[in-house]
This record gives C-alpha cells, structure tokens and sequence, in this order.
C-alpha cells in the first residue's frame, strides 16, 4: 500500500508530524514501512505562466515561448508538442541544477535565444506524467508567478510504502490508513462530506432501478452521471504516478483514484450498449447462487459481485452516460465460493478478498465531488441501493483479562478511549465485563485476542515492559478434550493389553470393499485423483486396511498379530464417523514350556476378554451386521448402555484364506460410544450383601439377553448386580435349557432378613414365568 503525506492530510492534519514521527508509528501500529522517500524539486525551478507560443522558424517540432516568471518575462525555446495547451508550466530558470551534469544556462538553438527550460515531471526526478511537459493546475496550491516549486509540498510530496498483513484489507486505502494513523497519534479524523451543487437533476429512479431475485450476500449503491468530457487535476494525476496506478483511460484514472482514496470498489459501466431502445429503463438485477452474486442489467451479463466485471459492460473515454457501481461483500463469505467454483477474477478481487470499504455512500460522494468540482459532470438525482442485513458482531471482553495477556494493567478508560479511535462501538458500564461492536471493515476480528492485539498496536509493542512467560489459563473441559482423554486411555489399556496401534491411510481398495460388501462412497462424491491405484476411495470400513497389515505380518513370520486403530471412516454420502477397529490372529500367547512349544489358538473367549480389557463392560447380542468379513456362527453385535455400536467376529475362513491368516477375530466400534459419560455416583452400603444363586429352565431358543432385560425393567432396590454362570443342556431336557443366574442382594438401610431376600427372588422368578414360562429347576 502507498500513501504520501499530501494525500493523508486529506483526512487527518499531519501538518506538524515528521517523517520520523511517521515511520516510527506506523511500525509501531503494525503497517510496516517498506520505503519513505522525499521528492525534492531543485532550486530555481519556478512556478511560470506562457503568455505567447509561436513556431520556431527553422524548427517544426520547436516552439518559441514568451513566460513570466514573475519578476521577468523569459524567452525559452521547447520542444514539448502540449506546451501550445499549457498556461502555468514549471520553468528551470538559468543556474538551476537538475543533475550532477545538467545544469540550466543561456543557449541559442536553432538561431533562436533560449533562456531556461520548461520542464517535463522526470525531468524534476518525478514519475513519468506522460508525453511533455508538466501542466500546473492551482490543486497544487495557489499560483504564484516566480514561486520555487519546491515550497509546494503536494508536488515535493514524501511517498510511503506500507507492507501490510493478510488481514488487514481495511487499510488499502489512504482513508484507512488515515483511521489508524488517527488512533495513533490522537488526531482527528475528518470526516468527508460532499453534497452535489448541481441544482438541475433529473432523479436517477426515473431512468433507472435495481431489485433483487434473491437474497445477495454483500451490498451495492448505484449513481450515473453525464460525463461529457473528463478533466483531472495535476496532483490528481502525480499521485497516480506516485502510486504507479495510471491506467488506460481518463474514466478508469478517475474511479482508480478514488477507490485508492477512500477504499470503496468502484466500477464503472457503459449505459447505451444496456439499452434496446434510448427511451428504456435500466432495470438491474442481482441473485445469488451458491454464495455468489451475479448482477445483470436488462438481461446482460454485467458482473460478478466482489469478483470480476462483464469486459463488454466496462465504460471508457467515449461513454457520455456512466453508471457507477459501489459494492461491499465479506471477504470471508468471498473467497470460498470463488476457490470452489474456480472463477476468474479481476484486479479489484484483491481489495474485495481482502476486506474493503463498506462505507458505500464515502465513495460514491468522493467520486461525485470529484467529477463535480475538476470535471464539471451533472449526476442524476438520488442513489440506487441495496443492503445486505447483518447482525453486529459484539465480543464481550473485561479489561482484567486484556490486562493478563498483556502483560502488563491497561486502565479501563484506557481500553474504551483505543477501541472508540479505532471505530469499535463500546458499550461502557460499570460491570466487569462490557461489549465491543465490532466495525464492519475489520472482519478480522474474532475474538478477545484479537481486540487485545489492536490495543496493544496503538499503545506500542515497545512501550509494554518485558516479562517471563507465564501460563495463566484457566482449566478447561469440554467435548475436544473429552474425546482427547478418551482416546489416551484407551490406546493405553490397548497396549496395555498385547495390541499394537498402527496408523493406515483414510483410503481404502474400493474392489475389496465391494468384494466384501463394505458400502461405497457415491460415484459423484469419490475420489477424481486418487494417490495410488489400490488406494482409489475413501475407507467406509479400517478392518480391510487391518487385514492387509496383518497379512504382511505373516509373511515376516509373525505367529501371533494384535492391531488397533482409531480412525475415520465414510459412508456413502462421505459424511464421517470415527470408529476403533481390533484384528487379532494366530496364537494366544507364545511358545514355551508350559504348552510344550504347542500354544492354542485364539478363540472368541479370549478376544473377548481382551477386548473387554480395553474398552470395559459391554454386552452381547445376535448379530445384525452384514458383511462378507463375519463369520456366520461366531459374531455378535456389541451392546453399551443399550445401544448397539458396532460388532465382533470370527472372520469368515474363506476371508482367512484370501488373506493367508490362521483363525483371526475382527471387531468394530463407534468411538462416540466409548467416550466416558457423566454417572452420579451412588451411596454404598455398609452391610453385608448375600449371592444367590437361581436355576431356571427356560425355553432353548430364549436369548439371555431377554431374560436380563426382564429382570432389569424390575428396579428392584435389594438387587444390586446379576449375570449368567451356567447354561446346560441334555436330552431328558428336550426342547429346554437349565440357566443359572447369580444375583447380588444387598440393602443401604440394615442386615437382610431371609424374607426380604425371598421376596426380592420370588419377585424375579414370578416375572420370568409370566413372561417367558420359566421354572425353578
């Protein structure tokens, strides 16, 4: 970003601040100085007026001028074509110097006395103006016939180059950086208002009218204007060059200078080539379609909001009447939708996508006295707007904690005074804590770390005393850190209990998901360019990555394979669910003495008690899965607090064989249901409990989980805890089957008495009857 003095006086008086003053600010602030650099005229250049312009007699391409120079009349030969248009012109006078070897003196050319030069801006060590010589306006100050042109500071002008942050879009431009150099060194800023001095308009909704289709994301201001001929002042155009800004037309130099003064996105639009007929109606339109809005007039394409400008809509030097366009969207809204719909943008997408100014009408205005005061153009009466409604963000902050991260008290008054200068609405009371608004052209902030680092800009990095790191945050629990502890403990019971954790990409061989009847991701949704050819699709399932490790184990000879992983998988509208995944296979324990060098082989008991070792108590029940991996025989669902989520099984042979593994056991589990949920603890008893144990005989086919659902909708108070100890069968049973249940009685208030324990088993056995016609054995 690029800034002279001159320019910011326009909105803060700087007058008796020092280019050393200024560098050190704006570092401080946080808007870096590149550059600065003070443009010095040299001595005896001088403001003169051409009173007479006549041919040179032996010369075609060289003029002979009559100057007054103010206290003189100077004749002075110049070959500039534009000098036969001039009146004021900088004039070197003889003995000035313009550089180490160019020095100005007496000199005949062509026969004709010459006496000084009439100077062109690089000439003067100036940006290059153009073709000729420099035409002085009074935008430089009041003209004063024999005047060094070094005393007029908008011409002898110190440029600076700010780097600016990513985030900071609010001070691309002179009023923004302005806004902050205000907070700064607590001067006023001016405020800038124009009103037209046309007093005969025509009232712009007569030939004109904007609506919108739908709901647009951003907000947009309409004015038009008679642009019958197009005249810029010199300072107007030196600052372009300052900034290396001139563009191809008088009209895009126009709406340049005023997006870069006040930060407001102009564009400007042909109005002829809109129309079918000269006597229409402009009707402009704009929708929004997957957060981007497009904006069309009578039906022509005529820009994307924020993004880019139709090329056929663009107005130029020869457009009398010209539509312009002021528009705001939230960069944040912005980049997105452009980056997901890959569109072409323009060069204003570097002030949008990065925050502009939204103050919409501070544009329009500068532009209307603009035009108005150096062009003599007449606008149309009124303005065309839509606005989108957004709600004010407001963080609540307290100066106590500003002040800990800090480092250092900062008053409560002083943090109001800051944040007000910085356009921040503050909500002062006598609570601890108070609310800042934030204004709509810092987008950037977020939080109260983020306030905190706009107070520390304005006070001085510098002028905050060093101190030692110190960790002052609070303890704090919530769903991340939840989900965080519970995956350290159970990769730790894991270990703990013989697995190894290994770590598989999120993709998966979508033949073998298909193979083994593993859901697919959508073909619209999949993967365009996978990394490998058997890595193709997003994994809805981790035990086939589990498989491939474990296979590769095998061919390094390994008897005995434990895995686990926590992981994300997919389902088929990739919309992701984190599940812990275990494959066991081979040997139960290791070769040695005791088993004769002849270790068994795992079996579903002892997966499940290792399985219980990591995740804790959970409940069996007939498996309702479906996939090709389980086994038809030995599998269930797993059951936690009532629910079933996820599976185990043997894994079916033919499976075992496809990946050369001995008997080898597989289970899946959402991890949402292993994350520890809040309990309230229970009082426990200080008298003594009593086991009992009931034999039943029951119907074969009957599950235990029926049964322990029965005893459970009981809520019998003695009966603490229960669970199966024995099942038998044999043919004097027929078509039944004994089945033992343990249960605990105990009581918080007093020894049991035998009828109190009788009461609380005939209570169990009467239920069981009726519902599933049980006896005693």
């Amino acid at each position: 970003m690029i800034v002279t003095r001159t320019w910011l006086n326009n909105f803060i008086d700087i007058s008796e601040v020092s280019n050393e003053k200024l560098y050190e600010t704006f570092n401080s602030i946080g808007l870096e100085v590149d550059s600065i650099k003070t443009y010095h005229i040299p001595d005896k250049v001088v403001v003169g007026k051409v009173l007479s312009c006549e041919k040179h007699p032996d010369a075609d391409k060289l003029n002979v001028c009559q100057i007054d120079i103010g206290n003189a009349t100077r004749q002075i030969v110049c070959g500039a074509a534009n000098v036969v248009d001039a009146e004021y012109v900088a004039v070197a006078t003889i003995g000035a110097k313009l550089g180490d070897d160019f020095e100005i003196k007496h000199a005949k050319l062509r026969g004709v006395e010459s006496e000084g030069m009439v100077c062109s801006a690089s000439e003067l060590g100036l940006p290059n103006l153009g073709d000729g010589i420099m035409i002085l306006d009074e935008s430089i100050g009041k003209l004063k016939l024999g005047k060094d042109l070094n005393e007029y500071d908008r011409v002898a002008d110190t440029v600076i180059e700010l780097e600016l942050t990513a985030n900071r879009g609010d001070c691309l431009s002179i009023y923004g950086v302005a806004r902050d150099l205000s907070a700064a060194l607590d001067i006023p800023l001016r405020v800038f208002d124009y009103e037209s001095q046309n007093q005969e308009k025509i009232g712009l909704a007569r030939v004109a009218e904007l609506k919108a289709s739908t709901k647009i994301n951003g907000s947009l201001k309409y004015v038009m204007a008679d642009v019958q001929e197009l005249h810029t002042s010199f300072v107007f155009a030196l600052r372009l060059a300052f900034i290396d800004a001139t563009k191809e037309n008088a009209l895009a130099n126009v709406v340049k200078y005023v997006t870069h003064t006040t930060g407001v996105v102009l564009r400007a639009y042909k109005t002829r080539e809109m129309l079918v007929e000269e006597d229409d109606k402009i009707t402009i339109t704009a929708s929004m379609e997957d957060e981007i809005t497009h904006i069309e007039a009578n039906g022509k394409p005529f820009s994307i909001l924020g993004v880019s400008q139709n090329e056929e809509s663009k107005a130029d030097d020869e457009t009398v009447k010209v539509l312009f366009e002021a528009s705001y969207i939230n960069p944040d809204t912005l980049v997105d939708a452009v980056a997901a719909k890959g569109l072409e943008t323009d060069e204003l997408y570097y002030n949008t996508s990065r925050g502009s100014e939204p103050d919409l009408s501070m544009g329009t205005k500068y532009l209307m006295y603009l035009l108005e005061s150096y062009s003599g153009c007449n606008f149309f009466d009124g303005s065309l707007s839509l606005e989108e409604e957004l709600e004010s963000k407001i963080i609540t902050i307290n100066d106590r904690e500003i002040s800990e991260l800090i480092g250092r008290k900062i008053d409560k008054a002083e943090i109001l005074s800051i944040l007000t200068s910085l356009g921040f609405r503050v909500q002062s009371s006598a609570e601890e804590n108070f609310g800042a608004t934030i204004p709509k052209f810092r987008h950037d902030i977020e939080n109260i770390q983020d306030i905190t680092e706009e107070i520390v800009r304005i006070i001085g990095i510098d002028n905050i005393e060093a101190k030692a790191l110190k960790f002052a945050e609070a303890q704090r629990t919530n769903p991340t850190t939840q989900r965080y502890h519970a995956k350290k403990a159970i990769r730790q019971s894991a270990v703990a209990a013989g697995f190894y954790e290994t770590v598989s990409y999120a993709f998966s061989d979508k033949s073998l998901l298909e193979k083994y009847e593993f859901p697919l991701i959508r073909e619209e949704l999949d993967i365009i360019n996978p990394i490998t050819e058997d890595l193709n699709t997003l994994r809805s399932t981790i035990l086939i990555n589990l498989l491939i490790a474990s296979k590769r184990n095998v061919s390094y000879s390994k008897k005995s394979i434990s895995l686990f992983e926590i992981g994300t998988i997919f389902d088929e509208n990739r919309r992701e669910k984190e599940v812990l995944s275990f494959i066991i296979s081979g040997q139960k324990e290791s070769e040695n003495v005791t088993n004769n060098g002849k270790p068994a082989m795992i079996d579903f008991e002892t997966f499940t008690k290792k399985l219980s070792a990591v995740i804790g108590d959970f409940q069996l029940r007939s498996n309702s899965q479906n996939n090709a991996l389980i086994h038809p025989y030995q599998s269930a669902d797993i059951i936690i607090n009532d629910e079933v989520c996820g599976f185990m099984s043997k894994l079916h042979p033919t499976v075992a064989d496809d990946f050369d593994l001995s008997d080898t056991f597989i289970a899946e589990i959402s991890f949402d249901a292993l994350i520890p949920q809040h309990i309230n603890a229970n009082a426990i008893s200080k008298f003594q409990g009593v086991y009992k144990d009931l034999s039943l005989v029951v119907d074969k086919n009957l599950p235990y989980n029926q049964v322990s659902t029965a005893i459970e909708s009981l809520n019998l108070p003695l009966l603490k805890k229960y669970y199966p100890v024995d099942v038998y069968e044999d043919a004097s049973l027929e078509e039944q089957k004994s089945l033992t249940i343990r249960l605990f009685i105990q009581s918080l208030e007093g020894t049991l008495e035998d009828s109190s324990i009788e009461e609380t088993v005939n209570t169990i056995v009467s239920s069981l009857e009726e519902a599933y016609g049980a006896k005693l054995r």
